[in-house]
């Protein structure tokens, strides 16, 4: 294993015994090839096991707590956005393998990227290892989120039309301002903004969940403010 993989072998807090399994999972599909497959299907994989991870997480964490409770704060746990901020927290993308095309857009700061490789590293570690050793990591490495996911798992776009809505301001509003990528992974930039002129822009493999980043991004903003 390379000296950069071996860095983030370290900082993921597994050693593979099977290191192509990690090879993979840091592959995307513009440098893939017939003998270098790309992260594609591990990421399927990783969805899953992450989905679960999360769904009993939660269960164990508030047992009493119905299924409406529940459905938003897993959402919030499982969502890309939150893969990427994990993601970003293991320097995963100083590690990715990305075509040419994908490193001079800024591939290794996209943030449905850095989720994909994310979801893969997981099920590249549930299958080196297991389902016990893919959980306790994704626990590790999730940590204080799901404790807090209460308070996460609101949604961003009414919280910021709440908070509007208070000030007697109309409804936000919301600005495509690029599509980027092939069809089948596109990334969307929008702009979430007020009628006072403030403005927070983001990206994400789909529109509403560019608009919800964005959203969460203009209200922690505003709430910040005197």
């Amino acid at each position: 294993m390379s000296a950069d993989l071996q860095a983030f072998s370290a900082r993921l807090g597994h050693r593979f015994q099977r290191p192509e399994l990690l090879v993979r999972a840091l592959t995307h599909p513009s440098i893939a090839t017939a003998s270098r497959p790309d992260n594609q299907r591990l990421e399927f994989l990783g969805d899953r096991v992450l989905g679960l991870v999360m769904a009993e997480a939660l269960l164990m964490a508030d047992k009493g707590a119905s299924e409406g409770q529940l459905a938003p704060r897993f959402n919030a746990l499982v969502r890309k956005e939150t893969c990427a901020e994990v993601a970003r927290d293991l320097e995963l993308g100083e590690v990715l393998r990305l075509g040419r095309s994908e490193m001079l857009s800024g591939g290794r700061r996209k943030e449905a990227l850095l989720a994909d490789a994310m979801e893969a590293v997981i099920a590249a570690v549930y299958r080196d290892a297991g389902f016990d050793v893919a959980r306790t990591l994704v626990l590790r490495l999730w940590g204080d989120r799901v404790g807090q996911v209460k308070a996460d798992a609101r949604d961003p776009k009414t919280s910021l039309q709440e908070w509007a809505q208070a000030r007697g301001l109309p409804p936000p509003g919301y600005d495509e301002i690029s599509r980027e990528g092939p069809p089948h992974q596109p990334v969307f930039t929008i702009a979430a903004r007020l009628s006072t002129g403030e403005t927070e822009q983001a990206s994400a493999g789909s529109k509403r969940q560019a608009e919800q980043a964005a959203a969460r991004a203009l209200l922690a903003r505003m709430e910040s403010q005197p």
